[in-house]
């Protein structure tokens, strides 16, 4: 979860006050550095003149997206099918900023609008009491400092051995503690030992755990983990009698009769000089021949500002400090006609609830994305390092406690890659000719670090119409420590007293579709056999099986579904006003979660049940209800840290209180994909890369395969492996004994 350094080339931009628009060629472009530093010195010159704030202390700043007509109108793309675009409309730029009193820590949110250049203050409001904004990345580094300086954890940390200078610490927001007001803005530490500079400090966990107010920025309590004790007749009990947090006013400052537990002091590095150091036999792999991208006539794609243009694709790719990536207005051209397929895709919220009981383990469920922002912890990415090949890299920028731009270089990665083979057939019998077509895929990828965690968000758009959503999970794990031979019922121990506890990621996908226009519909497939029994009339081999469709409704009584197993069950985003000329089928994209789908294990009325309503169900189907601060984007609500109940903008209350069709509606998705951790030894010191995938795939959409225009592949650089020594491939390069129609 997370405590992020910036990366060394990461700056605060201090720019001129002008309030001049820049470098803003689409509607839904991101605040410019300039555009920030300009917001928030209007939000602080009208707090200074209108309000009795003396000093601000600035959370969020981003573009507040204009109505979705209006961009589309904007763009020339129609909302109906194989209608016209619609009369462009005036479209006013805004912003909104969250924001703090600094002295005596109110949150407020504000609404800045554009006109005639200059940034004018359209509206203020005071949050509700115990309403927190995302925590920040000073905040989060604060944490640390405030740990590393109190008088109280340099003594716990004595008696173990370890130096102040020693002391590490992951701030995480304390997600839920009823010991504590909810209007405290709070954090908890977990702390590490790091005995060298670039070491695995989650090699070395301590055995307490700090609580931190953020505003006062001082340490309020200590909790110190209970262990398992394995009893006589060979269950495992905690050594305290509940799981239930200890009370505050048992205060943990004073620790009479408490043991403590050592630090693991084995070092389990990743760098190759610290592996050397540790073992004089290491020696990395000296097998591995070079394998290089190249395109040497360069890219097929086109980039004009953060649109994007490759082959058939075209879209909109934006930077959020929450979100990550966002992509918006995706379209095919199919033969001349432009296909509106997609409004808006994102990850718009993802939580990891940990499974181990006691406290205070319970309360750690991270919000990465409501709770801290994907885009803030993206990793400035690196030529020839993350991504292959000739690469065009976009920035981000989100602004500080200060009001100030702080710009992250080449966090969006934008390449070509290969991607197999296409479609292949050969004609078998003699003379036949063979025909083989290698994919290409388009990606769009950004890689997040939430301390010890990283996020891989890649997507791919490809020649078959197809979209797919790939999440890639390493980093490493999130650790405690163990007493010697403790039996661990909710964890693994990868090392000699170091617990890795089983832990869920699950993450909601937002769809925003606008398939061959914004009135779209889903409808859910069921395989199923045919009752007539074996031997019958309808059935005699008793092999039939047929597709059962059934559009949903009613937002109150099919915007909630789950995924069903045993009859494989799937959904397809659809457009009932456009209709395939041969299948008779709507004009449609089939969702195909391909092993995401995973349920949610912590009870349904436990505290992350009741905070993550999104991870109860795999699909929501939601009408979409655009308001002065737009769409509804987060299914967890727009602010998370410490939400003790399911907030009023959150999925589940848009489902359940709701009302009203969502059959040919302006509707939106959320797609709960994730996986079950249950770390193993060997995802210790670094994990190997897990995979969760989601696919887009056209159905009835395009009238055969929209790739038949791709060119044939014979690519004069492949070579035969070896040379032909009786050790060799067989035969050379356009002589595999296969007769090619290639082109």
């Amino acid at each position: 979860m997370v405590t992020p350094t910036l990366p060394s080339t990461a700056s605060t931009v201090h720019l001129s006050t002008t309030n001049k628009l820049d470098n803003v060629d689409h509607p839904l472009d991101p605040l410019t550095p300039d555009e920030i530093k300009a917001v928030t010195l209007t939000i602080r010159k009208h707090t200074v003149e209108h309000t009795d704030i003396k000093a601000v202390k600035f959370i969020t700043c981003i573009l507040l997206p204009p109505p979705k007509r209006a961009v589309l109108a904007a763009l020339g793309i129609p909302v109906a099918p194989g209608g016209k675009p619609e009369a462009p409309t005036k479209i006013v730029r805004k912003a909104e900023s969250d924001f703090f009193d600094a002295v005596n820590g109110t949150a407020y949110n504000a609404v800045v609008a554009l006109s005639d250049e200059e940034w004018k203050v359209e509206s203020l409001e005071r949050l509700p009491e115990g309403t927190q904004p995302n925590i920040t990345v000073d905040e989060l580094i604060q944490c640390e400092v405030i740990v590393q300086n109190d008088p109280r954890v340099q003594a716990l940390a004595k008696e173990v051995g370890i130096e102040p200078h020693q002391i590490f610490a992951d701030g995480w927001v304390i997600g839920w503690d009823d010991r504590f007001p909810k209007d405290r803005r709070l954090a908890q530490a977990f702390l590490f030992a790091r005995f060298a500079r670039h070491e695995n400090l989650y090699a070395h966990p301590l055995d307490f755990i700090p609580v931190i107010d953020t505003i006062a920025r001082k340490i309020i309590h200590i909790d110190f983990p209970p262990v398992w004790r394995k009893q006589a007749d060979g269950s495992v009990k905690l050594s305290v009698p509940t799981t239930q947090p200890q009370p505050v006013s048992d205060d943990a400052f004073e620790r009479a009769n408490r043991s403590r537990i050592q630090p693991p002091l084995m070092h389990h590095d990743f760098l190759p000089d610290l592996l050397k150091e540790g073992d004089p036999n290491y020696k990395q792999r000296d097998d591995v021949k070079p394998l290089h991208v190249i395109q040497p006539e360069g890219v097929s794609f086109k980039m004009h500002g953060n649109v994007l243009e490759w082959q058939k694709w075209k879209m909109h790719i934006a930077y959020s400090f929450r979100e990550g990536v966002v992509l918006s207005t995706i379209t095919y051209n199919d033969d001349g006609e432009i296909r509106p397929i997609f409004y808006r895709l994102s990850i718009a919220e993802m939580v990891v609830p940990y499974g181990s009981p006691e406290s205070p383990h319970s309360r750690k469920f991270a919000f990465d994305s409501g709770e801290y922002g994907m885009g803030i912890m993206a990793n400035e990415l690196t030529l020839g390092c993350d991504c292959l090949g000739k690469i065009h890299y976009l920035n981000g920028a989100f602004v500080d406690n200060l009001g100030a731009a702080v710009v992250l270089r080449n966090v969006i990665c934008i390449h070509e890659e290969d991607a197999g083979v296409l479609w292949k057939h050969t004609d078998y019998r003699p003379g036949g000719c063979s025909r083989t077509v290698r994919s290409r895929r388009l990606v769009v990828s950004m890689v997040c670090t939430l301390a010890n965690y990283e996020y891989i968000w890649n997507y791919y758009f490809y020649q078959d119409g197809n979209v797919e959503l790939e999440i890639r999970l390493t980093g490493i794990l999130q650790v405690c420590v163990t007493e010697s031979d403790e039996p661990i019922p909710y964890g693994t121990t990868v090392a000699p007293r170091i617990n890795a506890q089983y832990h869920q990621h699950i993450f909601s996908l937002r769809v925003d579709p606008m398939l061959d226009g914004l009135q779209n519909s889903v409808i859910e497939s069921e395989i199923v056999g045919v009752d007539a029994p074996t031997g019958s009339e309808e059935n005699f081999a008793g092999n039939a099986f047929f597709i059962k469709d059934r559009v949903l409704k009613s937002q109150a009584e099919d915007g909630a579904r789950d995924f069903d197993w045993a009859s494989e069950r799937r959904w397809r985003i659809a457009n009932l006003n456009k209709t395939h000329y041969s299948s008779g089928k709507p004009s449609s994209y089939t969702i195909m979660m391909k092993g995401g789908a995973v349920p949610l294990l912590a009870k349904k009325d436990s505290w992350v049940a009741r905070r993550a309503s999104f991870a109860h169900k795999q699909l929501w189907v939601v009408r979409d209800e655009e308001g002065p601060k737009g769409s509804r984007l987060y299914p967890s609500g727009r602010y998370v840290p410490q939400t003790r109940e399911e907030p009023k903008d959150s999925v589940g209350r848009w489902v359940n209180e709701g009302s009203g069709s969502i059959e040919n509606e302006d509707i939106v998705l959320f797609l709960t994909l994730g996986t079950t951790h249950i770390p193993r030894p060997e995802d210790w010191p670094v994990m190997p890369v897990e995979h969760i995938n989601v696919l887009f795939k056209p159905s009835s959409f395009f009238t055969k395969n929209p790739s038949m225009d791709v060119p044939g592949t014979n690519d004069l650089q492949s070579q035969p492996a070896f040379d032909a020594d009786g050790t060799s491939g067989l035969y050379a390069n356009g002589m595999d004994g296969t007769a090619c129609c290639a082109n």
